[in-house]
């Protein structure tokens, strides 16, 4: 079994009951230890988890291995937020982190990602260290017998409280006083996730009315296809937002390291649009400057932004683990951003956060009085128009090799109507278009998918690119 694990875009994911057993997530705490006592003897690894099924017992069980190794397991007290998790590395200073969950896959999956001492993605080279190790493990049965000289060496578990350090810190970035003092009514839709109760606790006590829907933890996530904050698993905030008057709706996905935004009429606005909405907050009103660090399915307005303020932009592959490894080489980082709804803040660790996002949403509202729809106009005029859909497809897994073979060697001369000015292999492959429109196709990290984005002028314009690409692959 440990020549299937394999970390992806984010974590090792599966099927609980299936590949995410106890004896696999006792392997990937194995390995993770191992790859620490590599590095260092002892110190102490933080342990979170979120809402899902037995995920409080699959954090507790990799918390009994890495003890083994001679480190002390920090381990929630309580389910959070993945980014809760992450802050926590850096404020105690720990070795590293191991997060269980599965973001936003549907209800029967959880995972198991790992987070560095500065409370980021591991970056390749680690989780290729970290794979080896698993690699060398002959039976997931024999954890616990393993360790290095056949010692086992006992720290300790102990349960901590990483909300309330997190909500602290989470505070002196940002103007809650006057955030609270907005005349806002914001309705929040936790999709029974990690996320509930965060953005009531911080912003209640003013002026802003704060509604909070889906809160209560579920790991059947009921009435969505899966905890992702995007337009199809939306309907019940679009419909909140709608029924009480409000001015916004925010959404986080599973372990509310996502954000997604939905407007007072309802509809949904594209991460496409939020990310450069988040940087032109810090840009503009806030008069930050540095690098902005975005993948390569984010939106090109985080170009047109780079120039028009004079700061640096920088592409990646995408995933935060690309994303994260620039950032912590950059002193004085700005923000990085990625299509699926996750952007990181200078000041704050050096990886996505949801709820982070949301508060940011808010003030540059507060800021310039302005509802979504309106600043989306404000962001276009200054940039010009764009817009963004993607396709998720589901393919055999026998056609794996045979659609990636068929995208590999297309070399369309137009798509669209529109002429191919460039095509690239960064991650997957991409077309670059006339008047700056853009079409990927890749394969999702963290899914059995087949992805397909565009971003041009037009919604008519990105609804025939996204056909084309489909026609590309065959599927």
């Amino acid at each position: 079994m440990t020549g299937a694990i394999r970390f992806g875009t984010d974590g090792w994911r599966g099927v609980v009951g299936e590949d995410f057993t106890f004896a696999n997530v006792r392997l990937c705490a194995e390995g993770v230890a191992r790859f620490y006592r590599d590095r260092r003897n002892s110190g102490a690894v933080v342990v979170g988890y979120d809402t899902r099924f037995q995920s409080a017992a699959f954090a507790r069980s990799a918390a009994e291995v890495i003890v083994a190794h001679g480190f002390e397991a920090l381990l929630s007290r309580e389910s959070v937020p993945t980014p809760v998790i992450c802050y926590n590395v850096v404020h105690r200073g720990a070795v590293g982190g191991v997060a269980i969950t599965a973001s936003h896959n549907s209800a029967e999956w959880n995972g198991f990602k790992c987070r560095s001492a500065l409370g980021s993605s591991e970056p390749d080279e680690h989780v290729a260290a970290i794979e080896r190790h698993l690699d060398l493990m002959p039976d997931a049965e024999a954890v616990g017998t393993l360790h290095p000289g056949g010692v086992v060496r006992h720290g300790g578990i102990s349960e901590e409280d990483f909300k309330g350090p997190y909500l602290r810190h989470v505070g002196s970035l940002v103007d809650l006083e006057a955030l609270r003092a907005a005349k806002l009514h914001v309705v929040v839709d936790a999709m029974h996730g990690a996320g509930g109760g965060y953005l009531p606790t911080l912003l209640r006590g003013g002026g802003m009315q704060v509604t909070e829907i889906r809160g209560a933890p579920n790991p059947a996530f009921p009435g969505m296809h899966n905890p992702e904050p995007i337009a199809r698993n939306l309907g019940p905030l679009a419909q909140a937002v709608k029924n009480a008057g409000a001015d916004v709706g925010v959404a986080f996905d599973g372990d509310a390291d996502r954000l997604g935004v939905v407007d007072d009429s309802g509809v949904y606005l594209t991460s496409i649009q939020v990310g450069p909405l988040l940087a032109y907050l810090l840009l503009e009103h806030q008069k930050r400057r540095g690098l902005l660090v975005k993948s390569l399915t984010a939106s090109s307005m985080f170009w047109r932004l780079g120039e028009r303020y004079g700061v640096p932009v920088r592409e990646t592959k995408v995933g935060f683990k690309y994303i994260a490894p620039e950032l912590n080489a950059t002193p004085g980082w700005l923000m990085g951003a990625e299509e699926s709804g996750g952007y990181a803040f200078q000041g704050h660790v050096p990886e996505r956060d949801g709820l982070m996002s949301a508060l940011l949403f808010l003030e540059l509202m507060a800021r310039e009085g302005k509802r979504p729809s309106e600043l989306v106009r404000r962001l276009f005029s200054l940039v010009g128009p764009h817009h963004y859909d993607r396709l998720d497809l589901a393919f055999p897994a026998d056609r794996r090799a045979a659609i990636l073979d068929r995208a590999a060697r297309a070399e369309p001369s137009n798509l669209a109507g529109m002429s191919v000015e460039r095509r690239d292999a960064l991650d997957g492959v991409r077309f670059t278009l006339a008047g700056g429109a853009w079409l990927v196709i890749r394969f999702s990290g963290t899914e059995p998918l087949l992805r397909i984005y565009a971003e041009a002028e037009s919604p008519g314009r990105v609804r025939d690119l996204l056909q084309a690409g489909r026609e590309l692959t065959g599927l």
